[in-house]
């Protein structure tokens, strides 16, 4: 009959709960969870149409399954890019992730002096090893490199102005923004010079008695070239001694040893006031935002409000503390390793894997191409390696690749699926292989 509703009828999520099915799932998951499940698998099927109850036990194992599936899970880098932010950047060494591990699982005195039993700083825990590694007074150690700039223009220059190139105006992955940053730390900035040249005379013209300090900012993720020129580290740095200004150097990466021609940490630490960088990016630790400087204003820092609102944790304060010692005692980080590799190197593995794959009757080529660090870092160079291509739908494999029982990041180039093993971690190429396998359809099958 027109305009009557027949209304459908549907179990109950007390009468369902209790059912056999239900109850098994029940050892697995607690009773309210498998509760939650049933209820919103009867609502939708209330919008849509009732399942056969067979069918509806198994869309709530399937819904309390992906409630608990892990979003965050170890993958394949082999895209060619070895600080890939979307990966997390550089990975840890096994023994900083195994001290991370440790200081996770029980207590630790990540506040406390073992030997006077009072209330000890965070900042003691890597200070010393910070010191001896950029020759600088004193350390402090935020949760990023974005919060470790910001607290030192809060800290040190709010209600004042701060004088940077107009050359430096970067903005960074995330739509993060120098200029945006300046403003909510309450700094107000003068630009000087021009987009493509700037001089140490055009920011001593610009200081005035509102001026605290001068602000140099890595260009993170382009680079100039062509009619360019701008003030060296030591000019500023004698300019603002002689003027009584600070010196604030957000170097980006923090290399600490030479690479291409990225300033290493002590020699720019040498000329700041305050120079803050990347814990998880050239110096191949934990994400981490480290400070270094003159005593008085890392000081100043430590002693702000904001401080505790950015401070770092015990798990990567540990990381951060291993990694500092290795580099110390002169150990190489993953990523130093990875940079290592010679050409001749990469092309041996990418063979190698190239061998494995044609056993399982998959034909592939080698391709000459480059790996970028990433991050932010070495804008513009790039390392020779040599690329696995696959043949096929590049975009389909790539995907397939992406989701497999263990992901793979792999990069398109001129149309075709390409793996770079510069970046594959020592252990990793079985696991690679299985997933490469299952991505194009030939797990277990043999030549």
């Amino acid at each position: 009959m027109l305009g009557v509703h027949i209304a459908i009828s549907l179990p109950a999520v007390g009468t369902l709960v209790n059912q056999a099915g239900y109850r098994r799932l029940q050892e697995r998951y607690p009773r309210a969870l498998v509760a939650q499940a049933i209820r919103e698998q009867i609502a939708a099927e209330r919008a849509t149409e009732p399942a056969p109850d067979e069918q509806r036990l198994l869309a709530v194992g399937d819904r309390l399954e992906e409630w608990l599936r892990p979003r965050l899970r170890r993958v394949i880098n082999v895209s060619g890019v070895m600080l890939h932010t979307n990966l997390g950047r550089a990975p840890i060494s096994p023994a900083a992730a195994a001290a991370a591990a440790d200081i996770a699982a029980g207590y630790s005195n990540v506040e406390l002096e073992l030997a006077t039993g009072r209330r000890g700083r965070r900042a003691d825990v890597v200070e010393a090893l910070l010191q001896r590694l950029t020759g600088a007074e004193a350390a402090l150690v935020v949760n990023n490199n974005a919060a470790a700039i910001l607290l030192a223009l809060s800290a040190l220059c709010r209600g004042r102005e701060v004088i940077v190139s107009r050359g430096q105006q970067v903005e960074i992955g995330g739509g993060f923004r120098m200029p945006e940053v300046m403003r909510l730390s309450g700094c107000r900035m003068v630009e000087v010079g021009t987009t493509n040249r700037t001089r140490s005379a055009d920011y001593e013209a610009a200081i005035s008695d509102r001026t605290a300090a001068l602000l140099v900012a890595h260009p993170s993720n382009f680079r100039q070239t062509g009619f360019t020129e701008s003030a060296s580290l030591a000019e500023l740095g004698a300019l603002a001694k002689s003027s009584g200004l600070l010196l604030l150097n957000d170097l980006g990466s923090g290399a600490l040893t030479p690479i291409f021609d990225e300033p290493t940490v002590a020699e720019a630490a040498r000329h700041s006031a305050v120079l803050t960088f990347s814990g998880d990016k050239l110096l191949g630790g934990p994400q981490a935002g480290i400070a270094v400087g003159r005593s008085e204003p890392i000081s100043i820092l430590g002693r702000h409000a904001l401080a505790r609102a950015v401070r770092v944790d015990k798990m990567t304060l540990a990381a951060l503390e291993v990694t500092l010692q290795e580099r110390l005692l002169g150990r190489p980080s993953p990523l130093q390793l990875m940079l290592a590799q010679s050409p001749a190197e990469v092309r041996r593995r990418a063979g190698s894997f190239q061998a494995q794959l044609a056993t399982r009757g998959v034909s592939t080529e080698l391709r000459e191409a480059e790996t970028f660090i990433g991050g932010g870092s070495t804008p513009g160079r790039g390392l020779p390696t040599w690329l696995v291509v696959l043949s096929g739908p590049a975009t389909r494999q790539q995907r397939a690749l992406r989701t497999a029982a263990v992901p793979v990041i792999a990069r398109i180039e001129a149309d075709r699926c390409c793996l770079d093993l510069r970046t594959v971690l020592p252990g990793e190429e079985p696991a690679l292989l299985d997933s490469v396998l299952a991505a194009l359809g030939k797990a277990g099958r043999l030549a």
